[in-house]
C-alpha cells in the first residue's frame, strides 16, 4: 500500500471553515491512513481571544485519521510565520508533507492525487511540488499538466523541494531583476506578482506564498497540476486577513479522481495563455464594473 504523505494544516480564527475542511479531508478514503498536524496559532491581539479559543476546543476533539498531533503556538506568528515553521518541521521529520489552510475546501479525491504525484515525481528534480487548485479556465484542459514556479492553496513537495525555499524577498527580487524576468513573472502583465513581491519587502502584505513561488520560479522548476480542480478556496469572505472578497477564483471540484502518470516535465504553453488569458478577462470585468458603479 502507498505510505501516505503527513499532512500540515494551519488553523487560527475561523472555526466554521476550520470544520468545512477537516470534513471535507475525511471525505477523503486515505485520511483514515494519514497523519494530521494541526497547526494552531495564537491570537494576534485580544479581539481574537475567543475565536481562536472555539478552534482549539474543536480540534482537540477531531478523529478520523491515523493520528491526529496538535501544536498550540504560545505566540502569534502570522500566516507566513506559522507555515514557513510548521511546513519546515514536519519536511525534517517525514522528508515531505501535503499543506493545507483553513479557508479550504477539498474534493474526496485530493490526498490521492497529491500522495500518487508525490510518489511519481520524487526522484525529478526538476519538479518541485504538486497543486491541487486550478482556476475555473473555460478551455478542456489536461488531465495533468505542469507549470513553472509553484502554488498554494493545497499543495505538497518533497524536502528537496522545500530546501529551495528563499525567504529573503529582496534577494528574490534583485535575481528576477538581475535575470531581466519581470514580464514573464508577471505573466505578461496580466498578474502583479512583482508588486506583491515588493509589498512583502516593505511589510505591507505577509506573504509566504509569493516567496514560494518566486523561488521555485527562479530555479525552473516546475508544479504538477490538475486539468480539474481539487479544491475551492473559501477564505475570500469577511474574515479573510488577507484577501478581498470575491467569487471569481470559485470553482466546481472535480467529480472523479484525475489520473496521474508520469508526463514530460516542461511548462504546458497552453494552459499558461489560458490563464494568462483568465486573469486578463478578471481585470477586465472589475473595470467595467467599476465604470457601471460610477456612472
Amino acid at each position: 500500500m502507498q505510505k501516505q504523505a503527513p499532512i500540515a494544516l494551519f488553523v487560527y480564527k475561523r472555526l466554521e471553515h476550520t470544520q468545512k475542511v477537516i470534513q471535507s479531508l475525511l471525505d477523503n478514503d486515505t485520511a483514515k491512513n494519514s497523519t494530521i498536524f494541526i497547526f494552531s496559532d495564537s491570537a494576534k491581539s485580544e479581539k481574537d481571544n475567543e475565536q481562536v479559543k472555539k478552534v482549539r476546543e474543536y480540534i482537540k476533539r477531531i478523529s478520523g485519521f491515523k493520528n491526529v498531533e496538535i501544536i498550540f503556538r504560545d505566540k502569534n506568528l502570522g500566516l507566513a510565520g506559522s507555515i514557513i515553521s510548521g511546513v519546515s518541521v514536519v519536511i525534517e521529520t517525514y522528508g515531505k508533507v501535503v499543506v493545507i489552510e483553513d479557508d479550504l475546501i477539498l474534493s474526496p479525491y485530493f490526498l490521492e492525487f497529491m500522495n500518487k504525484g508525490l510518489e511519481i515525481y520524487e526522484n525529478v528534480e526538476e519538479v518541485i511540488s504538486i497543486h491541487g487548485y486550478i482556476y475555473p479556465l473555460k478551455k478542456l484542459l489536461p488531465e495533468t499538466f505542469f507549470l513553472k514556479g509553484a502554488d498554494c492553496w493545497g499543495w505538497a513537495t518533497w524536502k528537496r523541494g522545500w530546501d529551495l525555499f528563499e525567504q529573503n524577498a529582496p534577494i528574490l527580487l534583485d535575481e528576477i531583476y538581475h535575470r531581466m524576468l519581470e514580464n514573464e513573472f508577471d505573466l505578461n502583465g496580466a498578474v502583479k506578482n512583482i508588486k506583491m513581491l515588493k509589498k512583502q519587502i516593505k511589510g505591507e502584505n505577509d506573504s509566504w506564498a509569493i516567496r514560494w513561488h518566486a523561488s521555485a520560479f527562479l530555479k525552473n522548476k516546475y508544479t504538477l497540476y490538475p486539468g480539474r480542480s481539487l479544491v475551492q478556496n473559501i477564505g475570500m469572505g469577511k474574515q479573510s486577513t488577507h484577501t478581498k472578497k470575491t467569487n471569481v477564483y470559485n470553482v466546481e471540484l472535480s467529480p472523479k479522481p484525475i489520473k496521474v502518470e508520469e508526463i514530460e516535465v516542461k511548462e504546458n504553453e497552453f494552459v499558461k495563455k489560458e490563464i494568462e488569458k483568465y486573469f486578463r478577462s478578471i481585470r477586465t470585468n472589475l473595470f467595467h464594473k467599476l465604470v457601471h458603479f460610477f456612472v
